[in-house]
């Protein structure tokens, strides 16, 4: 392990470009939310937006976060990679940007503050197959532009998905993930780091248990002075209730399902953790295992498992 990160990957697929990572110009202030997926993005983006741009507890609908909070290596993000560094450039907040990329493939700069989201692999599942099984037609062939491997389709079996996922990966170098990326890869990559003064580790049910406590120790992380009001208000706004209600309004007002059949709806799913004891029994838990022990150090699964 070098004594700091390096970018020694390529990541390219049907979601993902991390070339556009390379327009990048960082601010000293700049923050960087990474998350393999289905682990807290949009949440962690959602609490940011409340404490470093304003409350939205009042909002029928939550602002579009992809606007103010890009998903720089989107590889469908709306905006091109010739024009990314002026569109980054405009964001006259603080800026939090989004990434899905583990830490072989994304930038590494000491002024930039990094939140590293992460889950128990077996929750991230459950939300996956949540998230994959409600990819609509307009999504699908969103993803299939531009790449000479197309997103497969999901089948309805969550046990082929499952064996999918935890057996193989998309990129050669990756062993789990399939048919997108990594997950316990990304997690590692940040772990190796954990050393890092600019490195945040945030867990999942953390922000579901915890939220007013997670609150603060972000803040904290970042400078951003918070008083006690300051921490209840966010904590309001950005409540799973709360949010959830302004994915049902956003969904019945709109005709468009977009990316998902249902829409946001269905995007902010239950936000429940263990639901995987239902739909995984001991074989399926015996792949689990195998890879976990193979890839995670036992202190990274004893907090990945909390």
């Amino acid at each position: 392990m070098t004594s700091k990160p390096e970018v020694t990957r390529t990541y390219f697929n049907h979601h993902l470009d991390s070339t556009r990572w390379q327009v990048y110009q960082p601010r000293n202030d700049d923050i960087i939310i990474t998350t393999s997926y289905k682990s807290g993005t949009t949440l962690t983006q959602q609490l940011l937006f409340n404490m470093l741009v304003r409350d939205t507890h009042d909002d029928d609908q939550f602002p579009q976060l992809d606007e103010v909070s890009p998903w720089i290596d989107s590889r469908y993000y709306p905006v091109p990679k010739e024009k990314l560094a002026s569109y980054i450039d405009d964001i006259s907040h603080r800026r939090f940007l989004k990434s899905h990329l583990p830490l072989d493939g994304l930038p590494y700069y000491q002024q930039v503050k990094y939140l590293i989201v992460a889950r128990d692999p077996r929750d991230v599942f459950m939300s996956l197959l949540n998230h994959y099984g409600a990819y609509t037609k307009q999504q699908y062939d969103r993803l299939d532009t531009g790449v000479d491997e197309p997103m497969p389709r999901y089948d309805d079996d969550p046990k082929v998905l499952w064996r999918n996922w935890i057996n193989r990966g998309w990129f050669s170098w990756e062993e789990e993930g399939y048919p997108f990326w990594s997950n316990m890869h990304h997690t590692r990559t940040y772990w190796d780091y954990r050393h890092l003064p600019n490195f945040l580790f945030v867990h999942y049910s953390e922000l579901r248990s915890d939220l007013a406590g997670t609150i603060k120790r972000i803040g904290d992380f970042i400078g951003q002075a918070l008083e006690p009001d300051d921490i209840s208000s966010i904590a309001r706004a950005v409540s799973f209730e709360r949010i959830k209600a302004q994915a049902i309004f956003e969904s019945n007002a709109s005709d468009d399902e977009g990316s998902f059949r249902g829409g946001q709806a269905t995007f902010i799913n239950k936000g429940s953790n263990g639901r995987w004891r239902d739909l995984l029994d001991a074989d399926d838990l015996a792949l689990y295992f195998r890879k976990r022990d193979k890839l995670l150090s036992p202190a990274c699964i004893q907090w990945l498992e909390q």
